[in-house]
């Protein structure tokens, strides 16, 4: 070996000595504690898609609350039995924002038009969406009366998500003045009332709450092929103060789908000023 090669090797060798020192005397990148809304299970993964209800409900929301009593990212969730998803519920910020929330059973459910909404063992999932209404509330940051609340399944041929839904939001403010007009004449059976230009099928239910009222076999007996076509159909309740006591207004029909009568921003209820 040559000298100038001698040199070559040598020069890496203290090169090479340098540098491991180097590395063994720096200080390792400090490590943060980890917390909860660090993990991946708080911040997961964005899922789309018409299945993307289900999804959330059932991979995240039930599966956090039942490791760790948190249901993100849902609102809140409610399972009567640990071992069995047929009769719970969640509730879930739209990813739209404002006050606009979806009750979501926790089981498998298609929309308006599964039959199984007809089975008497089913849960009141209106009389929960409207027991939950708190949550529009919080975000409106002062009460909000029962008069501007509005719940909705949209029909088949407008939603966007298999799973069963109901919307809850506020009342359009338009929508909101017509049901005030209508309370006088609303009665116990199905009746027209138009709302910006589109005629629904309106009844008067009596109660503070829906828990004794069955809306969709209301919605089956509004004519007798009903039964067989619900899909066709959407379903709003609102929420009413009548003279007589609390109830509720319910509209059904073919035209334009229910939560289109809604509004996330709550300017009936005063949101935002």
């Amino acid at each position: 070996m040559s000298f100038a090669q001698i040199r070559l090797a040598a020069a890496i060798a203290i090169g090479a000595l340098i540098g491991f020192a180097s590395a063994a005397s720096a200080k390792p990148p400090k490590q943060e504690p980890s917390t909860s809304s660090d993990s991946s299970a708080d911040q997961p993964a964005m899922i789309t898609g018409r299945d993307a209800l289900r999804q959330i409900v059932q991979n995240q929301c039930v599966v956090h609350w039942q490791q760790r009593h948190d249901p993100a990212p849902c609102e809140r969730i409610f399972l009567p039995d640990a071992d069995s998803l047929d009769f719970g519920y969640a509730v879930l910020a739209d990813r739209k924002g404002a006050a606009h929330y979806l009750l979501i059973p926790t089981r498998t459910m298609a929309g308006i038009d599964g039959s199984e909404l007809l089975d008497p063992d089913l849960p009141n999932y209106f009389a929960e969406a409207w027991n939950a209404r708190d949550v529009i509330t919080k975000f409106v940051g002062h009460p909000v009366p029962r008069s501007a609340i509005g719940l909705a399944i949209n029909n088949a041929h407008s939603r966007s998500q298999n799973q069963f839904h109901i919307h809850m939001e506020c009342l359009r403010p338009d929508v909101y003045a017509t049901l005030q007009r209508a309370a006088a004449t609303a009665g116990d059976v199905w009746s027209p009332l138009i709302i910006d230009g589109s005629t629904y099928q309106a009844m008067r239910i009596m109660g503070d709450g829906l828990d004794g009222a069955n809306l969709f076999e209301l919605l089956a007996g509004l004519k007798p092929d009903v039964r067989h076509h619900m899909g066709d159909y959407t379903l709003v309740v609102a929420g009413m103060q009548f003279p007589s006591g609390p109830g509720f207004i319910v509209l059904t029909g073919t035209g334009p789908t229910g939560e289109l009568l809604l509004d996330a921003s709550c300017v009936v209820a005063g949101a935002g000023g």
